[in-house]
């Protein structure tokens, strides 16, 4: 498989609790339902997907600079509440050469005022947000375009 170019699919926190955690904004879905998807997408589209999540803003920070050391066709990284909130993420992304995507289930703009402001998305090379778990889809293809 290391053939086919690597994309880094990164979730942020309390992506973990997918599927319960308020899904009348996140959906029904768990991470291993989108994750198992975006395996099967992968194999259609000629690329390898490395799907993980953290709670802890260090591991998407490491992960990005991994992405980048191996080489990796892109990132997709759903920063989940660190968006707001981190410049270790924006420095991270802006110091690797990969082309990133910031990635949301829900549209920040519809929700709370706090939410509009994205760290993140100031260094990405693009934003998909507001389509649910198909988000995730569209920005594998995009990711593939890259």
């Amino acid at each position: 498989m290391a053939d086919r170019p690597l994309i880094y699919v990164l979730n942020g926190p309390n992506l973990n609790l997918l599927g319960t955690r308020e899904p009348a904004i996140y959906g029904h879905d768990t991470l291993d339902d989108i994750a198992g998807r975006l395996e099967d997408q992968a194999l259609e589209l000629g690329v390898e997907v490395d799907v993980r999540q953290s709670n802890h803003e260090g591991h998407l920070v490491d992960w990005l600079h991994e992405a980048h050391a191996r080489g990796a066709k892109a990132v997709i990284i759903n920063p989940a509440a660190y968006t707001h909130t981190s410049v270790a993420l924006l420095d991270a992304v802006k110091a690797i050469s990969v082309p990133v995507i910031e990635l949301h289930l829900s549209n920040p703009n519809q929700r709370e005022s706090f939410r509009h402001h994205s760290f993140v998305g100031q260094a990405a090379t693009a934003t998909i947000a507001g389509f649910g778990p198909m988000g995730y889809a569209l920005a594998l293809q995009a990711a593939v375009w890259l």
